[in-house]
C-alpha cells in the first residue's frame, strides 16, 4: 500500500535511534580504517591506478588501444566503453582505460539495452532508462524535452522528461513539497530482516570533478525508508522509499546503514556487473509510472 510522504514520521523513536546508532558506528569504523592507512593526495589517475592489474610481464599495451583493435572501433570509442563500465576480461570489469594489459587479452563488451518509452502526453515523456546510460544522453534523444530529475548512470528505471515550462514548474513544486512518491529496488550486502528508517542529512561535494555525498550535520535533510523483501545467502533485496531525493541519497544511506548496494564500489559495495539499484515506481500529480525489474534483479538470488 502506498505510504504518504509523512508516514515515516509515525515510526517509533526507538527505531530511529537504533538506525542512527548503527549509522554512527559504521561511520566510526570507516574513519578508523582511514586513519590506519593514510595515503598521500594525488591526481585522479594516480588514485584510480590501484585498480589496474600489475603490469604484464610480456608484451602489453593500453587497454583502450587493445579493445579498439579487437572491436574495429576508434580509440575514443573504446575509451568511452571502458569508462562506462561495459568492458570485461573474463568476469573482471576493466576499470582504467589506460591500464596496461597483455596483447593476448580478449575483451567482452556488455550491450546497453534500448531506452523504452512507457508514457507520453502533451506535458511529459516517461521512459525506462537502462543501466550504463547517462540521463543527459536520454535527454538528447528526445528533442524539445528537459530532464525533470536524474538517475545515476548505472541506475535503471523510471526517468521523466518534461515538454513545457508550465508543467515543469508544477512538478518541481511537488518535488519540493515532498509530494512525489519514489520507490526503488536494491540488492545489498548482508542480511536485512527488519524495516528501518534512515533520517540523516546529506552533503554533496565535488571530488576530481565527480559528485560524492556523505552524511553530515552541514547537509540537507534526507529520509530513506527501508523494507526487506528477500534474503539470499549473504545479500538482501530491499524496497526503498525516499523523501527529498538528494544526490546519491540511497547509496549513502545504505552504506551508513551497514548494507552498501552490491556493485556500488564508490560507497563500499563489492564489484558486480552493475550498481544493483532500480527506480521502480514514481507517483506524480495523480499519475503513476512503473517499470519492471531488470532480469538480473529477478534472478540475482539464484
Amino acid at each position: 500500500m502506498k505510504k504518504s510522504p509523512n508516514d515515516y514520521r509515525g515510526q517509533s523513536k526507538k527505531l530511529e535511534a537504533k538506525n542512527k546508532i548503527k549509522s554512527k558506528a559504521f561511520a566510526k569504523k570507516d574513519a578508523g580504517r582511514k586513519k590506519a592507512a593514510p595515503q598521500r593526495a594525488g591526481t585522479a589517475d594516480e588514485q584510480e591506478s590501484r585498480y589496474v592489474q600489475a603490469r604484464p610481464s610480456g608484451p602489453s599495451d593500453k587497454a583502450y588501444k587493445l579493445l579498439a583493435a579487437q572491436e574495429g572501433i576508434s580509440n575514443a570509442k573504446a575509451k568511452e566503453l571502458i569508462d562506462r563500465g561495459l568492458v570485461y576480461v573474463g568476469n573482471q570489469k576493466v576499470m582504467i582505460a589506460r591500464g596496461e594489459l597483455s596483447l593476448k587479452t580478449e575483451f567482452r563488451v556488455q550491450k546497453v539495452e534500448r531506452i523504452r518509452p512507457i508514457f507520453e502526453n502533451d506535458d511529459l515523456i516517461v521512459v525506462d532508462k537502462p543501466a550504463f546510460l547517462n540521463a543527459d544522453e536520454v535527454e538528447r534523444q528526445f528533442k524539445g524535452t528537459r530532464l525533470l530529475h536524474r538517475l545515476d548512470r548505472e541506475t535503471s528505471g523510471v526517468l521523466m522528461l518534461v515538454k513545457n515550462e508550465a508543467f515543469r514548474e508544477k512538478a518541481i513544486e511537488a518535488f519540493k513539497n515532498d509530494e512525489v512518491y519514489k520507490e526503488y529496488i536494491a540488492w545489498v550486502e548482508g542480511v536485512v530482516t527488519e524495516e528501518a528508517v534512515m533520517d540523516e542529512p546529506i552533503l554533496t561535494e565535488k571530488r576530481h570533478g565527480k559528485a560524492h555525498s556523505k552524511i553530515s550535520k552541514k547537509g540537507k535533510p534526507a529520509v530513506t525508508e527501508i523494507f526487506p523483501l528477500e534474503v539470499s545467502a549473504k545479500k538482501s533485496k530491499l524496497k526503498l522509499i525516499i523523501h527529498h531525493g538528494r544526490t546519491h541519497q540511497i547509496r549513502v544511506h545504505l552504506r551508513a546503514f551497514g548494507h552498501p548496494i552490491i556493485g556500488d564500489e564508490q560507497y563500499g559495495g563489492r564489484r558486480s556487473q552493475r550498481v544493483m539499484l532500480h527506480a521502480k515506481k514514481v507517483e506524480l500529480l495523480g499519475m503513476t509510472f512503473e517499470t519492471p525489474e531488470p532480469k538480473l534483479f529477478i534472478h540475482f538470488s539464484a
